[in-house]
């Protein structure tokens, strides 16, 4: 029998929760909660919501059972869905003039190559979304439940130009989604991916204008370079953004975030870091970041990173333990991590910590972020110093698939450490982490700071790989 789309199969029931004493099981069907059914996982989480609930289940033998259950209000059931959306994920109807994916060369794993476009995704995992695939009765359930903060790819409020941008005749009519947003009071956050002699200039103060009439619900507004690699043929002919340009950039999104401060007390629109790295200028002052609330957009990352290092470092007692470390870091933060370098070899004298920015071969040398390194770059690249890199070499976690050990090109980390012949260790993404990384030399030490290596890879070499 096919299943219906919105009847969900149980995938696991958490241990002493209401669902397991109530003897639901997993591959048990979820039909409908009070007589109606649910569409994805935000009708759900709604639907529990309350201290009494009558849930209708079929079995694996095909009988249905009618539960009635009284709880808690915010109690949870126990119960995880086959999918996290426990619906399909909609899949980008853009084309933009921008996107990364279709500047990726072929033959990478297939999931690489999605491109997801699905407001759900917003809240759960904090996605960026065009509003280009949401209906009006997506928007009506976002209100009615009060769902935020929805996170929008806006690009700019040009209709027009946000048409040709996205490749979508329907895009320009999806900014009046922005207003139906505000009116209902949903928290949202901007992105601006920034697109030479497209939407810069006069078109970039448009935009910073007519979001901030959105102000206080429009929370933030990011702006970040376009990425581009060397896989570009037959795309739009975008051009890489220069110093004197990114100096531009800065000063016009500053000369509006201080006014906006003084009025809604939040600064609204936010240059990513590289803007400050390309432009070689400081990096604002933390207060400047309002909460950090664009970080994963690389608004503030250096910034934060920084505080914490030296904070830690300040609070770390000095000593005379020889040791020497290596880092790895992609060529956007290079200088931030040699400055790092200078402050522990200055405290910890008998300390050498060498830093390698690694260009980026794979993508072309004009993407300089961490996180789109691969494991070939890094080994072909520390491969001349081999012998050379110390107790240890660290590499950032960003660099790593999530919770997983393996790299953007499907290296493990293990096939790294056996060709460097050197111990790998991960830090996690915060300046203590880092620090105590480069000081200590086993997991035991850094647990014993309250930090540890989520991942850690020894040499096995002529060893078995498992």
């Amino acid at each position: 029998m096919r299943q219906d789309k919105r009847e969900h199969r149980i995938k696991s029931v958490a241990k002493g929760s209401i669902a397991e004493e109530l003897n639901i099981e997993p591959n048990d069907i979820l039909i409908s909660i009070d007589g109606e059914r649910l569409v994805d996982v935000f009708d759900y989480h709604y639907m529990v919501n309350t201290d009494f609930l009558v849930l209708l289940i079929r079995k694996q033998d095909g009988e249905e059972w009618e539960i009635e259950i009284e709880k808690d209000f915010d109690e949870d059931l126990g119960i995880e869905f086959e999918t996290n959306l426990m619906d399909s994920y909609r899949s980008c109807t853009n084309k933009c003039i921008f996107c990364f994916i279709d500047q990726m060369p072929k033959g990478m794993r297939e999931t690489l190559y999605f491109k997801d476009d699905d407001s759900r995704l917003s809240f759960l995992q904090g996605n960026y979304i065009t509003l280009t695939n949401m209906k009006d009765e997506d928007i009506d359930r976002i209100i009615k439940y009060h769902l935020c903060p929805i996170n929008i790819s806006v690009h700019t409020t040009n209709p027009e130009l946000r048409c040709m941008m996205l490749h979508n005749r329907f895009a320009g009519d999806a900014l009046k989604k922005i207003e139906r947003l505000a009116q209902a009071g949903i928290e949202m956050n901007g992105q601006i991916v920034l697109c030479k002699d497209v939407n810069d200039g006069e078109e970039l103060k448009k935009s910073i204008e007519d979001l901030s009439k959105f102000l206080p619900h429009m929370r933030s507004v990011s702006v970040v370079p376009s990425g581009l690699t060397k896989y570009r043929e037959g795309l739009y002919p975008l051009k890489p953004f220069t110093k004197e340009d990114a100096i531009e950039v800065i000063d016009l999104i500053e000369s509006y975030s201080g006014k906006l401060y003084e009025e809604y007390g939040l600064h609204f629109i936010h240059a990513s870091d590289e803007w400050y790295i390309l432009a070689e200028r400081d990096f604002p002052e933390e207060d400047r970041y309002d909460g950090y609330i664009q970080l994963e957009n690389g608004v503030g990352m250096m910034r934060l990173l920084y505080d914490e290092f030296v904070e830690a470092i300040e609070n770390t007692s000095e000593d005379n333990i020889k040791r020497e470390v290596s880092i790895v870091t992609g060529r956007l933060a290079a200088n931030l991590m040699r400055d790092f370098a200078s402050m522990v070899e200055t405290k910890f004298k008998n300390t050498k910590v060498n830093v390698y920015p690694i260009r980026n071969d794979f993508f072309g040398e004009t993407i300089t972020v961490s996180g789109l390194l691969t494991g070939k770059d890094i080994l072909e690249q520390l491969s001349v110093h081999k012998g050379k890199l110390g107790d240890r070499v660290l590499i950032p976690a960003n660099t790593l698939r999530s919770g997983e050990d393996v790299f953007l090109d499907d290296m493990k980390l293990k096939e790294l450490s056996n060709g460097l012949n050197v111990r790998i260790q991960v830090p996690r993404n915060t300046g203590e982490s880092l620090l105590y990384n480069i000081l200590f030399e086993n997991d035991d030490k850094l647990e014993d700071n309250g930090n540890f290596v989520y991942i850690t890879a020894y040499p096995e070499i002529g060893g078995k790989d498992e």
